[in-house]
């Protein structure tokens, strides 16, 4: 498919309404390229020919998301929280760039995904079409695996157990389950689910789906649509397969984008035409309760959100900064502050995109498309947030751009 430099929209979500048009499932995808267990990285800092300890440890990696071949960018995190370049490592895939797309080419969140249980980081290489697995040892990325993605411009990752599903958001949209293996992801039998979208193969940011997530229970498959302005799920049977059709529920608050949970289970969703976060209870057979009315940040678009504790933190690319949430006891969110900005922006933090929490809740790394720089931030005990470390380099958005990130 040729490409061209496309005429960048105004930093802000433009809702198109999108028809839909229910396609025939798609073929279960096939593997399509395998590399050997000693994958070597395109450029590697500071090797050593010790034995790393088995999975992520004090890390954090951020996907370039580069046309030509996509990289993941891998970083030592410090206990101060500062990171140190540890390689970049090529995917075998390349990245992709959604039409109009303002700030973020993949207009998604969890592109991006590690798994403990099987110490394996998942990437989407929206523009091939494939899906990455690495073997992680420390902050070194081994045993590259790549996989078709079901589907068109692959966007999104959710992981549940010894199960992933992908999200494709090109085309009618749709999403494929993989079993998660010794040797990387394996095509799921009978598990393509279609999300009847009227998108092209390349889709425009604003009618692209935006996340895919499991319940923390797995039983519930979540996938929000922009444009269409729905939260779609899909409830679970025991052989790890959507049930056939998704139970359509309209989005409390306009352009549901990023998807988390509380401690209880209950569900946020970040909503990015009026910058607000809806809170719902999945019941068990796909309808969603509202539990809290959308509630405003005073900022410009609103799309990825992510847990820290009681704490959740959303990032803002209109205006470049990041809001902090807090839930009471009763699981009711309010801003931990009045103005809704739990960090300012800087000359160095612009186009604020993807976030990412480390396991143990200390630290926060926030995603600058435009500035192509990653921020780290120790999370205070009242949720407040002070800058320990910027990175730079980092591919900016421009023709296309990094996006996202995984800390650990």
């Amino acid at each position: 498919m040729s490409r061209h430099i496309r005429r960048r929209s105004k930093l802000k979500v433009r809702l198109t309404v999108a028809g839909a048009g229910v396609l025939a499932s798609a073929a279960v995808a096939a593997t399509v390229a395998i590399a050997s267990a000693g994958e070597v990285p395109r450029t590697h800092e500071g090797a050593t020919t010790k034995t790393a300890k088995a999975g992520a440890d004090h890390a954090v990696f951020v996907q370039g998301n580069e046309l030509d071949g996509n990289t993941i960018h891998a970083f030592k995190r410090g206990d101060d929280g500062k990171l140190t370049a540890a390689g970049t490592y090529g995917t075998g895939g390349r990245g992709g760039d959604q039409v109009d797309a303002p700030t973020d080419s993949l207009a998604s969140q969890g592109s991006l995904v590690y798994d403990r249980r099987s110490h394996l980081l998942l990437a989407v290489n929206a523009g091939s079409n494939t899906v990455t697995s690495f073997r992680v040892a420390g902050q070194k990325l081994t045993d590259r695996r790549v996989v078709h993605s079901g589907g068109d411009f692959p966007a999104s990752i959710a992981v549940s157990g010894k199960l992933a599903y992908v999200m494709n958001a090109g085309g009618a949209g749709s999403v494929q389950g993989f079993e998660i293996t010794s040797r990387g992801l394996k095509p799921l039998g009978g598990s393509h689910r279609t999300l009847g979208l009227d998108n092209e193969r390349v889709p425009l940011f604003s009618s692209s789906p935006g996340q895919v997530a499991f319940t923390p229970g797995g039983r519930e498959l979540v996938v929000t649509t922009k444009s269409a302005n729905t939260i779609e799920v899909f409830p679970m049977r025991r052989d790890g397969r959507p049930a056939r059709q998704a139970v359509v529920n309209d989005s409390a608050g306009g352009v549901p984008f990023a998807i988390t949970f509380d401690k209880a289970g209950r569900m946020l969703v970040a909503e990015a035409e009026k910058s607000t976060v809806s809170t719902y209870k999945v019941r068990a057979d796909g309808r969603l309760k509202v539990v809290q009315k959308p509630l405003a940040n005073g900022q410009n678009t609103l799309c990825w959100l992510e847990r820290a504790g009681d704490f959740f933190y959303g990032g803002n690319t209109g205006n470049s900064t990041v809001t902090g949430y807090r839930t009471d006891a009763h699981g009711r969110l309010a801003l931990t502050n009045e103005v809704g900005i739990a960090t300012p922006p800087s000359a160095m933090s612009q186009g604020v995109i993807d976030l990412a929490v480390t396991q143990d809740e200390r630290f926060l790394y926030v995603q600058n498309g435009t500035s192509g720089t990653v921020d780290g931030f120790r999370i205070g005990r009242n949720g407040s947030l002070t800058k320990v470390t910027t990175v730079t380099g980092l591919p900016a958005f421009a023709e296309s751009g990094m996006e996202g990130i995984a800390a650990v």
